[in-house]
């Protein structure tokens, strides 16, 4: 039994957002939410209410324990990029990429 909870459209880099993934994949939800607590990062913040609703999915929908629950797959991937621009010397422009992510988090109960 998995339950899974997903964000989109967050205006954060993937790459930025994956750092902050990959130090609770694999661990128990509350000592995943210990780390997220004190993780200095922006995409912390956004982590932290994804995987409180993936708890709530898997306590709600599939009356799973909370206390044996895990992160089990923790990814993001890429969403759609807003380009925008910038004046720079000599009537050039120059192309900003502001970059948004679809992460995707699923805990499972241990055996």
């Amino acid at each position: 039994m998995e339950a899974k909870a997903i964000a989109r459209y967050i205006r954060m880099s993937p790459t930025k957002v994956n750092i902050v993934l990959d130090l609770i994949r694999g661990k128990n939800v509350n000592e995943a939410f210990a780390i997220l607590q004190y993780t200095p990062k922006d995409a912390a913040v956004v982590v932290n209410k994804l995987l409180k609703s993936a708890v709530a999915n898997a306590e709600n929908n599939l009356n799973l324990s909370r206390e044996n629950l895990y992160v089990s797959d923790a990814h993001t991937g890429q969403g759609p990029t807003l380009k925008r621009f910038r004046p720079h010397a000599q009537g050039r422009a120059f192309s900003i990429k502001k970059r948004t992510s679809h992460i995707t988090l699923v805990v499972k109960e241990r055996a």
